[in-house]
């Protein structure tokens, strides 16, 4: 046994991990255990595939870091795929319809269905981290077509979530219904919490930006930390406390909305 505690890549005692999956449920991915894919179009980067409908999404998640001059030169998106990008830190670069977009940390980009995006670190040769989204626009009659939408956190409204001062949340995209989804980051103080256990036809992805909470999935209470990932299935129950002292929880995440079920 002293043999393997003194090689290189292994731990002094047991493997073990705070990550839950349970498909088509949910789940929380911590970062100790994510790993790099290789996926075709996305050069000079570390990228993990989050939530995915492999885990019972019906969009995908997920974190890419941005080496050098990495990124996506070929296109992401278009096609009938809607994509957003957010900048967790760092410096890029992102092209959408000829048209680009210098981001720091906080800043985004939306990409409706029928554009692609481009995007490449820009940050003088440190590294910058993304989370990335897509998933397939539904149609829908007489409700016109999304617009590229981009901007940053630090510049957004913030308004009380279900009347709880001590809870905020802001809205990436407009409240129109020409968009099928959202994306949005809910954060709490210390202490705060849901106002009740939430049971939705919804789904959710969500990348936790700063803080801690425990989070109630399917009535089992998880502790989550920055850097988790969260997949919360259609009708999984769902509610959180912040805990810690100083520092707010919050997390960025998506939810699907304005539009009826398909049969």
């Amino acid at each position: 046994m002293g043999y393997l505690n003194h090689q290189q890549g292994y731990r002094e005692g047991l493997l073990e991990l705070r990550s839950v999956v349970k498909k088509d449920n949910y789940a929380v991915l911590t970062p100790d255990g994510l790993v790099n894919n290789v996926v075709p179009g996305f050069d000079d980067c570390d990228i993990t595939i989050l939530g995915s409908p492999r885990i019972g999404a019906r969009f995908v998640d997920y974190l890419v870091t941005l080496k050098n001059n990495g990124g996506n030169t070929q296109g992401f998106g278009g096609n009938g795929i809607q994509t957003f990008i957010y900048v967790v830190y760092g410096n890029i670069t992102v092209t959408v319809d000829g048209k680009e977009y210098e981001l720091t940390e906080g800043g985004y980009v939306y990409a409706p269905p029928h554009l692609e995006m481009t995007f490449v670190n820009n940050n003088k040769g440190e590294d910058s981290r993304v989370f990335l989204y897509k998933k397939r626009y539904q149609e829908a009659k007489g409700v016109g077509q999304p617009e590229v939408i981009s901007g940053n956190k630090n510049d957004l409204t913030w308004k009380a979530y279900e009347g709880m001062e001590e809870v905020q949340v802001t809205d990436f995209l407009p409240a129109d219904l020409a968009y099928d989804m959202n994306i949005h980051i809910l954060s709490f103080k210390p202490g705060a919490s849901h106002g009740y256990i939430e049971t939705h036809v919804q789904e959710h992805g969500a990348y936790v930006l700063s803080g801690r909470g425990v989070y109630n999935l399917d009535n089992e209470w998880m502790p989550v930390d920055k850097g988790d990932y969260i997949f919360m299935a259609a009708y999984t129950p769902q509610a959180t406390y912040a805990v810690g002292l100083d520092e707010e929880f919050s997390y960025i995440y998506s939810k699907d909305a304005n539009r009826d079920i398909e049969l």
